[in-house]
């Protein structure tokens, strides 16, 4: 029987999007939806902003993450992967608490988009005005 306590589960949610992150020991491999990191995200910018937490808890290299995420766009699943890594870290080691809240890692962003009001063209815009 594989051990299963080793590996640590978290979701992080942002907008629409949920990202389910799993992390085990081992060598710093990153999967997203079966596929690799780098081409699951091109970009360097984005990259960075989901590197962030492992960065700050000085635990890079240190885990394989395996992640599947749906929902939202490529932002949305960025920021809810970043806080599903957050969460994963934090059950790994409860003393980086302090340093993950001082970074905003462990607060989920709840902004999330505005309903569209009856009657009226979106969520604040206004047909336009006609006094006469």
């Amino acid at each position: 029987m594989s051990t299963v306590t080793d590996t640590i589960s978290a979701t992080g949610r942002r907008k629409t999007a949920v990202a389910r992150v799993s992390i085990k020991p081992g060598s710093g491999e990153i999967t997203i939806n079966d596929r690799a990191f780098e081409d699951y995200f091109p970009t360097l910018a984005l990259q960075n902003r989901v590197l962030h937490p492992l960065q700050v808890a000085q635990a890079a290299n240190q885990f394989d993450i395996s992640i599947t995420t749906a929902g939202g766009g490529v932002t949305g699943q960025v920021d809810a992967i970043r806080l599903g890594i957050a969460r994963a870290l934090l059950k790994h080691n409860p003393e980086s608490r302090g340093t993950l809240r001082e970074h905003h890692l462990l607060t989920r962003d709840s902004r999330a988009k505005e309903r569209k009001k009856s009657g009226q063209p979106g969520a604040r815009k206004r047909f336009q005005f006609s006094k006469r």
